[in-house]
């Protein structure tokens, strides 16, 4: 299971969001496993049925003012209904000092306790965020990733078939390139994939025969992009005979990464055969299908119209003897 240290965390978001933890460091070896926070408002009260203890804790006006209706012996019981429980750190936000006992409670336990200086929306927002970019499932896949014309093309294929030379190819052409050679790719919300470079390579190419060259500088920075989301998979192919390849467009192909699906598009590759103009046409065609119209949807529909009235046709000629 993905992890993301507290220390990390602090450390990125103390500007933005005043962070300042109490009592001292923090173990550099605690860290948080849920991309999820959690405001344990229900667990002050006492009641820690499926509390998830597993989430950042976050503390904010509503919780703030119900301890203080509580007369002061009791605001340590109902902290430590939440500090029992071994949460990975409490925030509390809005500047405000800590409630009477926090301190003594949360140290008891040994759980972290960070104040903000900004209102526990804006925590919530930036906390979620961070981590739910760090904690993100991830895979590297061996291709090159290409923002073609606002979609993110994937190009696959057995090593040394081409991917690299296709994806310097499109940029030529003014397409943009994200990764070449190993692409990081992170699943996150909605199953939205997204893929980007790892800090070695970043936007440099490997072409065979040349070596290594620096895209940017080449290209200017108009020619990259840090990041784009995963669309399509074209998967490039030696073309064989005994494959059966798409012709008409009806069933369209899927592979999962990471659980998420998308589309797959199978290119047989032949000598002569234009792989980037392929590739700028599986992108438009993505587009084209994206605001809703399917070109084999439409050939199709006009295929079997003209099939029912030739058959009308047919009948009204036979049935026409004199």
């Amino acid at each position: 299971m993905p992890s993301f240290p507290l220390v990390d965390l602090l450390d990125r978001l103390r500007d933005r969001l005043g962070l300042e933890a109490v009592g001292g460091k923090i173990d550099p070896t605690r860290a948080i496993e849920s991309a999820d926070v959690n405001r344990p408002g229900l667990a002050l009260t006492g009641y820690v049925e499926g509390f998830p203890r597993d989430r950042v804790q976050i503390l904010g006006g509503t919780e703030l003012g119900y301890l203080r209706t509580l007369p002061a012996g009791e605001r340590p019981v109902a902290l430590r209904h939440v500090c029992e429980q071994r949460v990975p750190c409490i925030i509390v936000s809005g500047g405000v000092p800590l409630p009477e006992g926090m301190e003594q409670v949360a140290g008891e336990f040994d759980v972290p306790v960070i104040q903000s200086a900004r209102p526990a929306v804006d925590v919530i927002h930036e906390v979620s965020h961070l981590l739910d970019d760090e904690l993100a499932p991830t895979t590297t896949v061996h291709g090159s990733l290409v923002d073609v014309y606002g979609v993110g093309l994937l190009l696959t294929g057995r090593s040394g078939i081409g991917k690299s030379e296709t994806a310097l190819d499109l940029v030529e052409r003014g397409q943009r390139l994200v990764a070449d050679d190993a692409v990081t790719i992170r699943r996150k919300a909605d199953n939205v994939l997204i893929g980007s470079g790892n800090d070695l390579l970043r936007h440099r190419m490997e072409i065979r025969g040349l070596g290594i060259i620096d895209v940017q500088s080449i290209f200017g920075i108009r020619s990259i992009r840090a990041q784009k989301r995963v669309e399509v998979e074209v998967n490039l192919r030696e073309w064989s005979k005994d494959d059966d390849y798409e012709r008409h467009g009806l069933n369209t192909q899927r592979t999962e990464i990471l659980g998420a699906a998308i589309e797959k598009v199978v290119v047989p590759i032949i000598p002569g055969k234009n792989v980037t103009v392929i590739c700028e046409t599986v992108a438009m065609h993505y587009l084209v299908k994206a605001y809703g119209y399917d070109p084999a949807e439409h050939f199709n529909e006009n295929l079997l119209e003209l099939m029912r009235r030739k058959a009308n046709l047919a009948v009204l000629a036979r049935d026409d003897t004199e």
